[in-house]
């Protein structure tokens, strides 16, 4: 069987570890197609900023050492063909060509290797471990001998180098090869600086000893250099942003901040550091003098300024702070009840559990004083309460927090008298945008609640007493007393100030629907107490309207409310007769006048043409009924129960567990059709002797098909009949019209229990924990903040600012619209708030040091306020007109003051110091401090080893910081002659 022979050569040649490792760089280097003579044009002026760099990166390893390999690139377009033909064979590799190259001196942001050798592209091997290091001698010259060799195998023109000593060092070795050429990249890294290395003259003559050059006038080196200044304290200017004053409460204001505004700016200055980089760019060698005596570089005759500012890490910022204590609450756990102590829900302790007591406060007729709707009587009942558990004074809010906070909230409450209170537009919260602008409509994007409703007041009010004001304590204790005011308001019919009309609306929080539900409930109870009290004004059975305002106010002396009361827990259960018993007489009052429908109306719904007709709105313009040719009537009908997002999921999900059976089916059906056979009742009752026709014609004229037949007469008559669907035997229309009575809506069972949908919202509002609270209230939270930070920004008018916001308005509107987004999301959000903020802070910041508002010059003033933006915007700005220009003079006073500040020297000792040589070499230094840090860029081009080798490029870097000295140079020799 030849198939099954395997026939397989052995390659002994790659024997070694070491060669393997060569072989496996030479394969990287020709994946990424870096062999062969590399092309490009001369680099442009500042390129190494405006660009973009790019890596890629692959793992090699040395028997069982990993290294990383990584390829770092300035991406270019590609140059074009003509240029490559031009290349003669002698032309030097590209990298060498960049080492002498001076439009990118000093990058701002770049890879070390490119700050110090000017490189476009370049590759690192490194070893891949954070910890591991290559250390001794022996194992670095392997290295750079595998690499030597790699780059003659395959003829890349890349510089190749090694990463030894440990990552901190950053130190490099490398090489890069041309055709008959060699640069080598060497490195020294001290941490004490030799003397004679501090200044020009020394580096100089470090710089040619190692060149070597053989020929005797040296040709001239030329030099850059930059020196950099740090100004770290602006004493004359304090950081504006003064910290609220926590216990100042005057007239609205809590902490020093408005109720309903969040705070903003930082705390602390959010620029730390100033760093202004002078630099000369060309200098020929001889022109300047700078020894250990005498120096003539003047950072103030500096050809060209650059600034850069350090910020200061994760300035403490008040928005932020507030953003991020809210969102601690949502990992709380305990309920309110453990951090206010027992239940403050429990009436009056066990005073109510006696069963007499209960009895006798049915029967005896209560004097109940007229309530003055104060918000001193709304805190009182909690606060006793509170007080029988703890001690007196122990309540987390103090009274007058308290009292500011529910008048911020419910500002109808400020009236002693209700008088018409529901009429009073409750007063907006802040700058609110006008309800048209998009700003306004961001609750819809992040479901939160319109920025003038009572439930995004709330969210701030809580967000500002978890921060100032006892911390979840006075969260819980605020909730606590919201809760109470809530029931307040139901037992005595006051409507819930700052909550649009109507049923609840989807797009915002579940709370906020809650609370309008309970808006809903107070307003049909409302209305069926006047009409019980004998209000003989006509109105339809839903809706309430501010005139019965007036009698709302006296509810409590009325004697009908203690029957209400014990009515409203049992009366409404599911049987009819029940409910006639309640609601018949007062609801007969309200009607049309029919006292003696009450009696009449269960015995004569068999004899339906007997009946008067009840409950109409208005006839029907076109229809007649069909047979007694009568005009049909539009009947007054009960409004569907409004529903909030819960709800509707409970039902969606009993729906849908009914399952597909037909016993299911019918079930579903008759749930769901509720409405339907009230519909009905209304209809008989204004409609005596009406049919399920007539029903379906005016309901769902769709199902009604008419059309033109010509009868025994040979008239054309208009024929009509119940569509297909409506005549399915035993359907549920047929069915809900044979058991449907001519009831008037006002004498049918409620299809929106009020009392039963109120408690159960008084109940879900109690037994919310604050966790479960400030979850509700996030987006809330969330959405005052971008409004806050958008209404800064304004002022402040910064680019990226503007894209940041929309980002997050982007980002925020994905993440809230779902019921429980994950928290690290949500924290995402708080953090890009957060930046925001900073980015803002450190802008005005900026504009106080360099006295923007100040400037008289409106020309001035324009590009000072440019400076300052892109100082925030971009790593490093040039300073126009150097220290000549506006902001070059300001910097300088800066920097100027600053020295002034730590000494001033007495008179006599400044006489005795005088016209010393040292005064003179630091004559400078008066003004500015001495350096931070000092880069010098030596280049020239010359032959090495020999005379008559070609001349090639020569560099040294140098950096000289407190820390530490660094010397990296590319040393160029002639492969071919020497």
């Amino acid at each position: 069987q030849p198939e099954s022979e395997v026939f397989e050569i052995t390659d002994f040649t790659t024997a070694s570890e070491w060669e393997r490792f060569i072989s496996k760089i030479e394969e990287v280097l020709n994946d990424w197609k870096l062999i062969g003579i590399s092309s490009g044009r001369p680099l442009e002026k500042g390129i190494f900023t405006t660009g973009t760099w790019e890596e890629k990166s692959d793992e090699i390893s040395f028997a069982d050492f990993k290294f990383s390999i990584t390829h770092h690139y300035l991406v270019q377009e590609p140059s074009d063909k003509d240029g490559k033909e031009e290349l003669g064979e002698d032309a030097l590799p590209l990298p060498m060509q960049d080492l002498l190259c001076m439009n990118n001196d000093f990058p701002p942001r770049a890879h070390c290797l490119v700050r110090w050798y000017g490189l476009r592209e370049f590759v690192v091997i490194a070893p891949a471990a954070n910890n591991d290091a290559v250390v001794s001698e022996s194992k670095c010259n392997l290295l750079l001998s595998s690499i030597s060799i790699a780059l003659g195998n395959t003829g890349c023109q890349v510089p190749l180098f090694v990463q030894i000593h440990h990552k901190w060092r950053r130190m490099y070795v490398g090489e890069c090869q041309g055709p008959g050429v060699r640069t080598d990249f060497e490195m020294v890294h001290l941490r004490k600086v030799p003397s004679q290395y501090t200044h020009l003259s020394g580096l100089l003559d470090i710089f040619k000893t190692k060149i070597g050059c053989p020929l005797t006038p040296l040709p001239p080196v030329s030099m850059a250099i930059r020196l950099t200044f740090v100004l770290q304290d602006w004493q004359q200017y304090f950081w504006p942003q003064q910290p609220p004053d926590i216990d100042a409460l005057v007239g609205g204001e809590v902490g020093g901040l408005e109720f309903g505004k969040l705070p903003f700016g930082a705390c602390e200055d959010p620029i730390s550091e100033l760093h202004l980089a002078t630099t000369w760019p060309h200098l020929a060698e001889g022109i300047i003098v700078d020894n250990d005596v005498y120096s003539d570089l003047d950072p103030l005759q500096a050809p060209q300024w650059s600034v850069r500012v350090r910020k200061a890490d994760n300035p403490q910022c008040l928005l932020g702070d507030f953003l991020t204590e809210f969102f601690k609450l949502c990992r709380r756990k305990e309920s309110t009840d453990e951090i206010l102590g027992r239940s403050a829900f429990d009436e009056e302790g066990k005073e109510v559990a006696d069963i007499t007591h209960a009895l006798s406060k049915l029967t005896e007729p209560a004097p109940v004083p007229i309530p003055k709707l104060s918000v001193t009587n709304m805190v009182h009942s909690a606060k006793k309460k509170i007080r029988k558990h703890r001690g007196v004074d122990e309540s987390p809010l103090n009274n007058d927090v308290l009292n500011t906070i529910l008048l911020f909230l419910f500002p109808d409450a400020a009236d002693k008298l209700a008088d018409g209170f529901e009429n009073r537009a409750s007063t907006s919260a802040g700058n609110n945008p006008p309800p048209e602008s998009e700003d306004y409509n961001l609750f819809s994007q992040f479901k939160s609640a319109p920025s003038d409703s009572l439930t995004y007041k709330l969210a701030l009010c809580l967000c500002m007493i978890n921060f100032y004001h006892g911390g979840v304590k006075g969260v819980a204790h605020l909730w606590q007393e919201f809760v109470l005011e809530m029931r307040y308001r139901w037992e005595n019919n006051y409507l819930i100030p700052g909550l649009a009309n109507g049923s609840p609306d989807l797009r915002c929080c579940l709370l906020h629907q809650k609370l309008q539900m309970l808006n809903c409930c107070i307003e049909r109870k409302k209305a069926r107490d006047e009409g019980k009290r004998g209000n003989m004004s006509d109105r339809s059975p839903g809706g309430a309207s501010g005139d019965g305002a007036k009698g709302g106010d006296h509810s409590a002396d009325n004697p009908d409310k203690e029957k209400e009361f014990g009515k409203s827990w049992e009366s409404w259960s599911d049987s009819e007769e029940e409910f006639f018993e309640c609601l018949s007489d007062t609801e007969d009052l309200k009607g049309n006048g029919q006292e003696n429908g009450k009696k009449g109306a269960k015995d004569s719904s068999k004899e339906s043409v007997n009946l008067k007709p009840e409950g109409r709105l208005h006839p029907h313009g076109k229809l007649m009924l069909l047979h007694p040719g009568e005009p049909l009537y539009v009947p007054i009908t009960q409004e569907p129960a409004p529903m909030t997002e819960d709800l509707l999921e409970e039902q969606s999900e009993v729906l849908a567990k009914l399952g597909t059976s037909a016993e299911g089916a019918h079930l579903r059906a008759r749930m769901q059709s509720a409405c339907l056979l009230s519909d009905m009742e209304s209809f008989k009752a204004a409609n005596p002797g009406c049919c399920l026709e007539d029903f379906v014609r005016w309901y769902s004229p769709r199902d009604y098909i008419e059309e033109e037949v010509v009868d025994e007469k040979g008239n054309k008559v208009i024929k009509g009949e119940l569509s297909a669907r409506m005549k399915i035997p035993s359907n549920m229309w047929v069915e809900a019209w044979e058991t449907a009575k001519p009831v008037p809506a006002r004498r049918q069972k409620r299809l929106f229990d009020d009392t039963r949908e109120a408690e159960k919202v008084l109940h879900y509002l109690a037994v919310q924990k604050p966790a479960d609270l400030a979850r509700h209230l996030l987006p809330c939270i969330i959405h005052a903040a971008v409004l806050k930070v958008k209404e800064e920004e304004a002022l402040e008018d910064i680019s990226s600012v503007k894209k940041i916001i929309k980002q997050i308005i982007s980002h925020s509107s994905k993440v809230l619209r779902f019921p429980s987004p994950e928290d690290k999301k949500l924290e995402e959000i708080i953090a890009q708030i957060m930046s925001v903020e900073a980015i803002i802070a450190r802008a005005r910041s900026l504009k106080a040091k360099f006295g923007v508002e100040k400037c008289e010059n409106e020309e001035e003033k324009e590009d000072l306020q440019r400076f300052v933006n892109s100082l925030l915007e971009q790593p490093e700005v040039s300073v126009v007109g150097a220290g000549r220009g506006p902001a070059g003079s300001i910097i300088h006073k800066l920097f100027v003051n600053a020295q002034r500040v730590p000494a001033v020297p007495p008179p006599e000792e400044e006489l005795r110091r005088s016209g010393s040589q040292e005064e003179r070499r630091q004559g400078v230094q008066s003004e500015f401090p001495p350096p931070t840090g000092r880069e010098v860029i030596l280049r020239t081009s010359v032959p090495r080893p020999a005379p008559y080798s070609k001349a090639l490029p020569q560099r040294m870097y140098s950096v000289l910081t407190r820390e530490d000295f660094r010397l990296a140079g590319a040393f160029s020799a002639d492969t071919t002659f020497f």
